[in-house]
């Protein structure tokens, strides 16, 4: 463990640091839990950037915690649209109840309570109640690990059990007993701006001659590099199933990947299967129905995790069948113009585009 001299010495440059360097970010404006658990929430294996619009919207149209309590999922998951990992979309309104009914819609400053809430891990406990209430609780995600990794040479995996441990006891002893929600903001700062995964700048860090790494030429070689998944490749096909100018959209079950979201059915190609093949097969497996396949809309890639998908979508014109699906709890027909009003994945919003524009084109023609 650091010295009182060294722990001092970090967390005065540290701040210092902060103080001039920070980014203006929205949730940083104010002391607000709510708008602070939001912003964390949403920051889990996002990047900033891609945030900031979310959670202006966001709160926008949820300003408070009783209004997120309020809100009908699919509201929540329609503004969460396209940031992914839905999961913590549907972690939010849940915990906002819980709240708004035990805890009168107030974020508590009791890390008991918020550990219990959905969604709440050990990180996202200690910054929201370290920024919003100054509780001295210490925080470890990618850029904070990555930064203590490389200050005190630690080469063990970070993700490893006792590895993990020592880094949450270095950033408990780091904390400061002023400015605690500042100096976890700071730690988290200097690894998404200066101790950067690969190529990290050094001379512009405040804490360059305090640090291990860099003193003995192991930055780009600390933290301890992991062989990432090996990338598989999806095929697969969606189907666009037309009924006097209306489409089918189906809803994900309330588990899994997407879950509770609305999309065009659609699934993976059978070994050896064309994909025009594929359509009336998939059909009859996810929705009961029978159709003519029409010509193909487009061809969408996407990843999701270690995955790649290609999903080739084709236009059917509905011929007979009544909905029934192991898979797909609802079915509803949706006029074009209206597909805006339902949650869907980022894939699917690409193919719902195309759908709303063909619709447009036919209207002039």
């Amino acid at each position: 463990m650091p010295s009182p001299r060294l722990r001092r010495a970090i967390r005065d440059r540290l701040l210092d640091w902060f103080a001039t360097h920070q980014r203006d970010l929205p949730w940083r404006r104010s002391r607000d839990p709510y708008r602070i658990w939001v912003s964390e929430i949403m920051l889990q294996q996002t990047q900033v950037a891609t945030v900031v619009p979310y959670f202006e919207r966001f709160v926008q149209a949820f300003p408070t915690l009783a209004c997120l309590a309020a809100a009908e999922e699919h509201d929540v998951l329609r503004r969460w649209e396209g940031l992914g990992y839905y999961r913590r979309a549907r972690s939010l309104p849940l915990a906002a109840r819980q709240l708004a009914s035990e805890h009168g819609s107030m974020v508590p400053n009791d890390p008991e309570v918020l550990s219990e809430l959905p969604g709440m891990g050990r990180y996202t406990v200690g910054a929201v109640l370290s920024q919003a209430f100054e509780r001295p609780t210490p925080i470890l995600e990618a850029n904070s690990q990555r930064v203590l990794c490389r200050l005190f040479g630690r080469d063990e995996d970070p993700r490893k059990g006792t590895a993990r441990r020592r880094l949450w006891e270095l950033a408990k002893r780091l904390l400061p007993k002023r400015r605690v929600g500042d100096f976890n903001q700071a730690l988290m700062e200097l690894g998404a701006l200066v101790c950067t995964p690969a190529a990290p700048k050094c001379s512009a860090c405040p804490l360059a001659d305090k640090c291990v790494a860099q003193q003995q030429g192991l930055q780009e070689q600390i933290p301890v590099k992991v062989a990432p998944p090996r990338i598989v490749a999806v095929e697969e096909v969606a189907v666009v199933v037309r009924r006097e100018g209306q489409v089918l959209l189906v809803k994900r079950p309330d588990t899994g990947r997407w879950a509770g979201l609305w999309e065009f059915p659609h699934g993976p190609l059978q070994k050896g299967e064309a994909h025009e093949d594929a359509v009336p097969r998939l059909l009859a497996e996810l929705t009961g129905l029978q159709a003519e396949r029409g010509p193909e809309i487009l061809t969408v890639r996407h990843g999701v995790t270690r995955y790649r998908i290609t999903m080739v979508c084709f236009d059917a014109e509905y011929r007979c069948g009544v909905f029934r699906s192991t898979l797909y709890p609802q079915a509803v027909w949706v006029a074009p113009a209206k597909l805006g009003s339902y949650a869907v994945s980022a894939p699917q919003r690409r193919l719902a585009r195309a759908i709303v524009g063909s619709a447009r084109q036919r209207q002039l023609f």
